[in-house]
């Protein structure tokens, strides 16, 4: 077993009985790492970074959740054990390499290393989803699938001016109808499928749960800088928790 027992589970779940249309997960919420895997050969400050975390998500994630009384599903572990967000068997599902970092941890790993992380971190997440998703759908509740993400603000040395972006593929009229409420906001710079796109290469969530199951989806990416403390998260999670259901409302006028 890669998780010990008194460790905790992959997956949180908030607002469980929730009736809002609004499902929110966070596939890159935590950043724990299991005791068997040690650090991963990674001091603190390096797993503190965006490598191994979306920072700020958890928490406007947590607060979009409550005011929208929406229920919300994260994820507990690092992504540098395994990213929820990847295909299993991609090289950037469990990466050697995030961004410049070596990750030591994960080189040399045997086929049952990678096998113990999907089962026991990857596989109860989406698992949970996916359940979450039926259960709507046998009682008749619709389900509308947002994907919260963080972005840091440079890149490799490279700036990313935009404030906050929306990422589609397929289904694309929740996104861009959310694009536009944001447009509107003072002073907001808004990006769409940058500095990410969706894809069924680079993305899990959205392609699977999302556009599989044929819902009507927004992923969401909001810059790091601007949740780093309370005040930012609570900023986010507010104004999404008022624009989300605007957009929202648009699908209906269609």
């Amino acid at each position: 077993m890669l998780l010990a027992a008194d460790e905790p589970p992959p997956v949180q779940r908030l607002g469980v009985d929730a009736t809002s249309p609004f499902l929110l997960t966070a596939d890159h919420a935590g950043r724990l790492i299991p005791k068997a895997l040690g650090d991963l050969g990674l001091d603190e400050v390096e797993r503190s970074r965006h490598i191994a975390w979306d920072i700020g998500i958890r928490a406007v994630t947590e607060r979009l959740a409550k005011t929208l009384g929406a229920t919300a599903i994260l994820q507990a572990w690092s992504r540098l054990v395994i990213d929820c967000n990847r295909r299993p068997g991609v090289a950037s599902s469990i990466p050697e390499i995030s961004e410049t970092t070596v990750i030591p941890g994960n080189l040399h790993l045997t086929d049952a290393d990678r096998e113990a992380r999907r089962r026991e971190v990857f596989a109860p997440y989406h698992d949970a989803i996916a359940a979450e998703i039926a259960a709507r759908k046998s009682r008749g509740q619709p389900t509308l699938y947002i994907a919260m993400h963080s972005f840091t603000p440079v890149f490799k040395g490279t700036a990313r001016p935009m404030h906050v972006a929306v990422l589609y593929n397929r289904a694309p009229r929740l996104s861009r109808a959310l694009a536009a409420f944001l447009r509107a906001e003072p002073g907001l710079v808004v990006a769409e499928n940058e500095p990410y796109s969706v894809s069924d290469d680079t993305d899990y969530g959205v392609p699977v749960h999302a556009e599989r199951g044929g819902l009507d989806y927004v992923e969401i990416e909001i810059r790091q800088d601007l949740i780093t403390d309370a005040a930012g998260q609570g900023l986010w999670a507010d104004r999404l928790a008022r624009l989300l259901p605007q957009a929202a409302a648009t699908l209906e006028q269609r």
